[in-house]
């Protein structure tokens, strides 16, 4: 089987040219999308780069402190850009978020280095940054979905919430209906993904594994492996959060502390 096929700069400069397609389309079209575009972009191949460089460094050092500062950074991160992205106040759900994050990817990766994968030394960045990476990535929408759902839901269904309270009900049994909905809809996406993935999509795990010149078998165990991986983190994180959200912004009289920005 054929290995890895590198990609000079110079190729990956000429490919990137292909972006003039989608900066016609925001022009033809009006869509005043050219800043946000550029600047995506370009954050993108800024990071990436430094966080290759980086990972080069961190894999080599393969330090257990130094791995368990970047996941830390990687977790503190992420609970900052959902909670940005759903347009909620950090102050009261900054906790309920890295919460649901650690509770969900600890256990995991524990189970994934400790009893599954075995790496030598059990700590290697090679498999505990990129799988933690893989885990919070793929939790990040579900979350904000979630979150952006539950208090939309407050706001847009307040007489039903308030006549809840009425009939003598705490504010938690109020908002559960609300949360089983938040709940639902962050939970589509992945099952619908789940449903088609071999014969619709391949996964970028998968892909990229073969393309690495990894037999097809032990990519996809590799793949079923991180999907449900991915999806007991999504459940584990998004149901934790939604539930400490509650009891952080809702007070004994019902009245909710926090609302959506720009509504």
């Amino acid at each position: 089987m054929q290995s890895t096929i590198d990609i000079s700069w110079v190729q990956l400069a000429l490919f990137m040219l292909i972006l003039v397609i989608p900066f016609f389309i925001n022009r033809y079209l009006k869509l005043a999308l050219g800043k946000e575009i550029i600047s995506a972009v370009l954050r993108m191949t800024v990071q990436l780069i430094l966080v290759g460089l980086y990972l080069q460094f961190l894999f080599e050092l393969n330090s257990l402190p130094l791995n368990l500062i970047w996941l830390t950074l990687m977790l503190l991160i992420g609970a900052s850009a959902i909670i940005d992205s759903a347009k909620l106040p950090k102050r009261r759900l900054y906790l309920p978020v890295i919460t649901g994050l650690v509770v969900g990817v600890t256990p995991l990766i524990a189970i994934l280095l400790l009893a599954l994968l075995q790496p030598t030394p059990l700590y290697s960045a090679q498999y505990m940054i990129p799988m933690a990476g893989m885990l919070l990535g793929n939790c990040l929408s579900g979350n904000i979905v979630a979150l952006q759902r539950l208090f939309s839901a407050f706001e847009e269904q307040k007489d039903q919430y308030e006549g809840a309270l009425a009939l003598g009900v705490t504010p938690y049994q109020a908002a559960f209906p609300f949360m089983q909905s938040a709940l639902k809809q962050s939970f589509a996406p992945i099952l619908a993904s789940m449903t088609t993935t071999g014969l619709v999509t391949l996964p970028g795990m998968m892909t990229g594994q073969i393309l690495a010149g990894s037999d097809p078998m032990v990519a996809i165990k590799y793949q079923l492996v991180i999907l449900v991986a991915i999806f007991v983190m999504l459940t584990v994180s998004v149901t934790l959060s939604l539930i400490l959200s509650i009891r952080s912004c809702i007070d004994p009289s019902g009245l909710i502390k926090i609302r959506l920005f720009n509504k």
